[in-house]
């Protein structure tokens, strides 16, 4: 049994990676200052997993909180989800990306050398491999980001490996994952959007609860199948598993690695909605507007390298990470804010 601080650990993955970690009989302490999260998340994960755990209301870039939390605890590592994450918000606000991204990363990772911790699980991203000349995308593919946010997970990726070069005793696995959707199957943690979702999956089921009108499909003229753009949707479940086989990974490895968590299989957007529709019974109204600057045609994973490192493969599909999501909207149709939804 370890002890792990988890940062954003309220949020949409640092939830579910804390019940995933709680059942395997890790002990948590969540590092969170709830801007885009809720508190709430982290009780109904001590009633998901029946294990308590450590609530910590605060910042990454708060220096004199991290040397007390380190002074506090006997950390046998940490993961990192804390960040800022929208693309577009990113495009109009770099400095703040930055900052928080960059910044706070690298405000962790002194209080960890500091307190001698050095088993450091990195949440990255796809968006690092910007538009790939192959599919499906290795983590040999070149790095070439395309916005803010994903320049703020590649330059995090440089500190982490030249870290590790310089002092052995780093283990990092950084984790670039491709399109998580879905939500816990009990339906009590999910993904709640503060304003308007930036992401497909949420606003279908914003949609289907009538929260939405409908859902703007961004280009039907993609070289694609149907037109639409293809991705890599990924079971949020599966994705918290990847963070419990990426610690216990760091546990036996020194050094850094990158290494993707996806399925391997590309969906487009309208595929996507059918599968919706044919795990709901809810029809998804939609309309097809011009392209988005900065997106691209298609972008799924190889996932050979977390199976070989691993251990671990995606077991859930679209149709089973629709039925969750839309049983978390449904339960839960203003999110955490909700008073009480339907059962």
């Amino acid at each position: 049994m370890a002890t792990l601080l988890v940062t954003g650990g309220a949020g949409y993955i640092g939830s579910h990676t804390a019940v995933a970690l709680l059942e395997a009989g890790h002990r948590v302490v969540s590092l969170d200052n709830y801007s885009n999260s809720s508190p709430l998340a982290l009780e109904r994960v001590q009633r998901i997993a029946g294990r308590p755990l450590t609530a910590v209301e605060g910042d990454v870039r708060d220096a004199a909180l991290l040397a007390r939390l380190f002074a506090g605890h006997a950390f046998d590592g940490v993961i990192h989800f804390a960040a800022l994450k929208a693309v577009g918000e990113s495009v109009a606000q770099p400095l703040a990306y930055y900052e928080n991204n960059v910044g706070g990363t690298l405000s962790l990772l002194r209080a960890m050398d500091t307190a001698g911790v050095r088993r450091f699980v990195f949440s990255s991203s796809a968006t690092v491999y910007g538009a790939p000349d192959l599919l499906p995308i290795t983590e040999q593919a070149p790095v070439r980001t395309t916005n803010p946010y994903g320049a703020t997970k590649a330059m995090v990726e440089q500190v982490l490996r030249d870290l590790a070069a310089a002092d052995d005793r780093w283990s990092v696995v950084s984790l670039r994952y491709f399109n998580p959707i879905g939500a816990h199957p009990s339906g009590e943690i999910g993904e709640d959007p503060n304003d308007i979702p930036n992401n497909l999956f949420p606003f279908i089921c914003q949609v289907a609860a009538g929260r939405r009108e409908q859902l703007a499909v961004f280009g039907d003229d993609w070289p694609t199948p149907d037109g639409t753009g293809v991705r890599d949707y990924l079971h949020v479940v599966d994705l918290a598993a990847g963070h419990l086989r990426a610690f216990e990974f760091v546990q036996r490895h020194a050094g850094m690695v990158p290494v993707n968590l996806g399925t391997g299989r590309g969906v487009s957007v309208l595929q996507l909605v059918r599968a919706f529709e044919a795990a709901t019974g809810q029809p998804i109204a939609y309309r097809i507007v011009g392209r988005r600057p900065g997106d691209i045609a298609e972008c799924w994973a190889d996932p050979t390298s977390a199976e070989r490192l691993l251990g671990w493969r995606a077991e859930f599909g679209v149709e089973r990470a629709c039925a969750d999501g839309w049983r978390w909207q449904r339960r839960n149709p203003d999110g955490y804010r909700t008073k009480g939804g339907i059962t």
